[in-house]
Parts: structure tokens; sequence; C-alpha cells
């Protein structure tokens, strides 16, 4: 009975997402307060319907109702209870009630959390987010229903891809959910603001902490995933340049771009188009990556298998909000006007660069990624874009960006001095050179890691170096009441430029350890630089729905034990299909992998080893990302800096705001 009404609640929140998707619309248009209204109500019913069915479907998977079709493939009635919540999501169904929920939850939160916005901007906000919900719940009901019966259920179901029966699925899927689709809202702010015409300093602000969350998930959802890929697949698993990888990155860069391109419009009133338009470019992004994902015409380990009627159905999704949007865009943009004026040497212009540079990034990653497929459906070609053209085209529009980010921070708006800002960051590039030379004489290995390694200090010490010189300005003693002081905005764009650095530092540091593939036996010792790692045993194991054998093993240095992993090779009998689960211990900042297969019949085992030095601060750079961005969210004048312009100057229905 939960499965039908479900089944019942998606029925009824398409019918409220087209309602929602109409009348507030109607009501802005007209100035109808009671009709604009609705809009907010009615996000929040359509939220509660959405978070209803996936509770529906989530409890299907925890008491393995093998009557429904998506658990019998997804599902068995061993599995851990951890993999039968979140294999909910582990499939192209209920992956897209995640979608769908997601896309309302930031509905509802705009409703609920957004009342001081002016009431025709949100009216038109939530219809454009209800036209997103509508869309993709249609599709849902149509193609991708998951709670499909099955006349005659089976005893005991398919079980879940052993690959996702990881607690990365429990992560990483729903982070990165919340940032990509996240990303709906930006769009929604962009349409509602081309339809009233009205695009300000104001809007800027309005829409800069949705993007930031967004921008915040998504960040955190591609590290999860890098890391679950490494842990999984290896070293060098955790960025393979596969087409739905770069679907992810390809956001994330555009995201960045609005993020910087929005303060200089809040502050400057400035660039007014191409923050419009790079809103638009995020979300289009994110799309596209949901129709490589779950049309078919890629093969990756990331892809649903999915049948060619629902990618023409996205397709269509797709061509719809895109090409709209696009050509609202293109009506509306004459009517824009730059605002501010600004010195190429200043803030204003420094951000412009990273916007040409994040762009340009992300073209060369769109081309690449989309080229093979364009090519193999026009002439049937069939060519592989690799690693070698990502590293030729996007790492050198990247680096510039790395050595201009400190200087961007030291200049003033309008207009700035580049001699003394380069002047005040002699210290930074200092320590980057020093540091170099000794990360060189730390370890062998190609120059250019050194230069990379020694890049990445020089913006770490740069990010903080204007905020050092607010803070130590004259009396010492005072220096923790002007920190304290400074805008948490500004701390926020330190730590998430020094969280970036601190990746490249990690990806610098990638040719340096040491890796071995070799077989051994039980009570054999094996060096890996510093350490030592002594394989106890090889002991059989039984888990609730796989049976494994582990390799206990030893990590010692100077002869001191310093940690102990437990790497197995695990084999499925309900997919017939093994797994490794690497063994890893992280030491300091580095990181110690081991990785076994079967068994062979005189006792030895398989393995693969590595000890990376600095490989942790990949995923360490993301999370103080992550935190820069937590910094500037919670920074009041984000929060509440409209609601009081907003209250200060008015604008009477019907006028034209000044520009």
């Amino acid at each position: 009975m939960i499965v039908e009404t479900g089944h019942y609640a998606l029925v009824l929140a398409l019918a409220l997402a087209l309602v929602n998707a109409v009348i507030p619309i109607w009501g802005a248009r007209r100035h109808d307060p009671q009709l604009m209204a609705v809009a907010p109500s009615v996000a929040v019913m359509t939220f509660v319907l959405i978070a209803y069915a996936f509770f529906a479907l989530t409890y299907a998977h925890v008491v393995s109702d093998f009557s429904v079709a998506n658990v019998v493939e997804n599902s068995h009635s061993a599995k851990p209870l951890i993999y039968k919540i979140s294999g909910v999501w582990g499939n192209h169904e209920g992956s897209m009630l995640l979608w769908v929920l997601i896309l309302a939850i930031f509905g509802a939160a705009v409703a609920l959390f957004s009342r001081n916005m002016p009431d025709e901007l949100r009216a038109n906000v939530l219809a454009m987010q209800s036209w997103i919900g509508a869309a993709f719940l249609l599709f849902i009901l149509l193609t991708s229903n998951p709670f499909a019966r099955l006349a005659q259920p089976p005893a005991e179901g398919q079980d879940l891809n052993p690959l996702l029966q990881d607690p990365g699925l429990a992560i990483h899927p729903p982070l990165l959910y919340l940032g990509y689709v996240g990303l709906s809202i930006t769009f929604s702010f962009a349409a509602a603001a081309l339809i009233s015409g009205r695009i300000d300093a104001a809007w800027a602000r309005y829409v800069r902490p949705w993007t930031l969350i967004a921008w915040i998930f998504l960040t955190l959802g591609i590290a999860m995933g890098s890391y679950w890929a490494y842990y999984t697949l290896g070293w060098g698993g955790f960025w393979f340049w596969d087409p739905v990888e770069n679907a992810s990155l390809m956001p994330w860069l555009a995201a960045t771009a609005l993020l910087h391109c929005a303060a200089v419009m809040e502050k400057r009133e400035a660039l007014r188009v191409w923050t419009i338009f790079l809103a638009i470019l995020a979300f289009s992004l994110s799309l596209i990556g949901t129709f490589l994902v779950r049309s078919g015409v890629l093969t990756s380990v990331h892809a649903f298998a999915s049948d060619p009627q629902r990618g023409v159905f996205i397709l269509v999704i797709l061509t719809g909000f895109i090409g709209g949007s696009l050509a609202l865009f293109a009506f509306r943009a004459g009517e824009l006007k730059q605002g501010g004026i600004f010195a190429p040497v200043s803030r204003e212009g420094a951000l412009v660069l990273n916007n040409l540079l994040l762009t340009a990034a992300c073209a060369t990653v769109f081309v690449g990624t989309l080229y093979p497929l364009a090519l193999e459906a026009l002439t049937g070609e069939k060519i592989s874009v690799g690693a070698p053209f990502f590293n030729a085209t996007f790492v050198p529009l990247f680096l510039p960006l790395f050595f201009a980010m400190p200087i961007g921070q030291m200049l003033a708006w309008k207009r700035g001095d580049l001699l003394g800002a380069a002047q005040r960051l002699m210290v930074a590039l200092g320590c980057g050179v020093v540091a170099a030379l000794i990360f060189a004489a730390w370890h062998g290995a190609p120059w250019a890691s050194y230069c990379l390694a020694g890049l990445s200090v020089y913006v770490i010490v740069g990010s903080f170096t204007d905020l050092a010189g607010r803070v130590f300005a004259d009396n010492a003693s005072h220096a923790w009441h002007r920190a304290t002081g400074l805008p948490r905005s500004a701390w926020g764009t330190a730590f998430a430029h020094a969280g970036l650095a601190v990746t490249l530092l990690g990806l610098a540091a990638t040719g340096w350890g040491v890796d071995r593939v070799l077989t051994v036996r039980a009570g054999e010792t094996i060096a890996l630089g510093p350490y030592e790692v002594s394989v106890l045993g090889l002991v059989p194991e039984q888990g609730p729905n796989y049976s494994a054998l582990s390799a206990p093993s030893i990590i010692r240095k100077g002869g001191v034990a310093v940690a102990k992993i437990v790497p197995e090779s695990r084999f499925y009998p309900s997919r017939r299909m093994s797994r490794a689960e690497a063994g890893i211990a992280t030491l300091g900042f580095g990181q110690v992998y081991m990785s076994i297969g079967g068994a062979s019949p005189d006792g030895a085992i398989d393995a693969r080893l590595y000890w990376k030095p600095l490989v942790s601060l990949i995923w360490l750079g993301a999370l103080i990302m992550g935190f820069g961005g937590l910094l500037s969210l919670s920074d009041r004048r984000l929060r509440i800096g409209v609601a009081r312009r907003a209250r200060v100057a008015p604008v009477p229905p019907g006028a034209q705001p000044a520009e």
C-alpha cells in the first residue's frame, strides 16, 4: 500500500508543479499579490509529496519488497541496511527520484527562507523551478517509474552492483546532486530576472547565496567521487577524464565563474549580461551531464544503462530549457546595460580574467567530451579523447589562473596598483621558490612537479597575504580584534583559494612515492618507500552477501608498527562478480595503499601497493574549499544585505529600474 501511495504522491506533485508553473507568473505579470502568494505554499507542498514518494521507495528497499521491480533489480535481503538505503539511488529510476527531490528541496528553501525577496521575483523564480520539476516528474512517470510492480515476485533480489556496495554511494551521489541539481535555482533566478526585466545589484545579492550553496555541495561531491574511485580503482583512478566525470566538472567551472561574476555585479553593477549567461550556462551543463549519463550515448563506469526512449525524452527537456532560456536571453540582452566602469588593472579586471580562463577551460572540457560523440553520430567513426588532450589544453589555461589569484585579491576595486600588489606578494613568491627547492631535495621527480608544488605554496601564502597585512597593520595586540572584525566573506575567499592550491599540491606530488605490483605470500615483507609492509596471512571470511579472502598486514617504519590494513578480495554470488576492497592507511599527508586479487593454489596472491607522500592533500583541499564557502555563506551581509537595500530603495510597481 505504501508503494502505491508513493506513486500517487508523484502524480499529485506533477499536478501541483504544473499549477505553480503558470499561476505565479500570471500573477507577477498582472501584479496580483494573491496569485503570486500561491507560489511558496505550493512549492512546499510539492516538496512534501516528492519527499513522501522517496520515503515510500526507500521503505520498499529496506523491507525487501520484491514485488517492486526496482527492488528486485537492485537489492538483496541479506544486503546490509546502509546499502539497502543507498541502493535507492544506485539505479536510474531511484536516482531520478533523488534528482527531483533535490530540485523540490531548493524550491521549498527559496519559498521558506527568501521572504524578504520582492514578491514578483520570488513568484517567477518558483514558477521556473516548477517548470523544471514538472518536466522531470513527467519523465519519471512516463519512462522511469520506480514503483512498477511485478505480477509474480521472485523470492530473492538480484543484488546491487558490487562496485556500488560501498559507503561512497551513500555520500557521493547526494552531495553531487545537491550541487549540480542545485544550480537549477540559479537558472530559475536568471530566467525570472529576464522575464521581469529587473537585473541589478540586489538581484546579484539574492542569487549569490544559492549559487554558493550549490558550489559547496558540487565541490564536495566531486571530491568524494574522486576519493571513492581512488580507493576502488587504485592509484590514478581519482580522475580518468571520463565523460561523466567531465559532466560534473563543467558545471563546477561555470558555477565558479558565476560566483566571481556575481561579486562584480553586486559591488559595481557591472557584467550583467555575462552574469545572466553564466547562470543559464551552469545549469545547462548540468542538464547535458544528465543526458550523457542516462541516454545510452556513451559507455562509462558511471553511466546508467538506459533505453533510447529515455534519451530522447531527456533530449527534448534539454532542448526546451536550454533553447528557451537562450532565446529569452537573446531577446532581453539588448536591454541590459553594463553599469559601472572599471580600469583593466582592478579587482573587477582580475575577476574578468578569472572568468575568461575558467570559461575557456570549461570549453576545452566540453569539446573534448562531446566531440567524439558528435563525430560518431555524424560519420560512424570512433575516436577516444583522453588525458593527453586534456593535459595539453586544460592545464595551460588553469595554471595562469593560480598565478593570478593572489594578485587579484590584492587589487582595489575600480582601479588597482599592479606593481604595488606584486611587491606585497614577494614574500609569497619567495615561499613558493623555497618550497620548490625543498621538494626537489626531498624526492627525485620531474622538475615540472616541483614548479607546480612551488606554485601551490605561493597561492596558499598569497591567499592570506592581504588579510595578514590588514590584521597586523600596526599594533599586534589588536590583531585578534581586527581579524574577527573582517568580513567573513574575505576569510572565505582566502580559504577557498588556498584549498584549491592545496589540491594542486596533492596533484603535483602524484609522481612522487613508490608503486609496486607483485606476488606475495603470507609472512612476506615488502619494502615500500620509508615503510615495510608485512603480510600476516590469508584469512577466508564470510560477509552478509559475499565471501572474502583478506590479507591482514602490518605497516612498519624503522621496525616500529605504525598502522594495520586489511585488504580483501570479495565475491558476490548473486551477481557472480568479484571486487577488491583496498586497505588504506593515512600516515601524515601520505597514504599506504594495498589491493589484492584471488589466491593461487600455492597460497600466493597478486598485490598492488602504493605509497604516495601527499596524496591526501587532493581531498583535504576540497574540504578547505568547502569550509571557505561556508565562511562566506555565514557572512551576515550576504544573508540580510539585500533585504535592507530593498527596504531603503523600493521600486514602485511598473517602474523601470535605474541602470
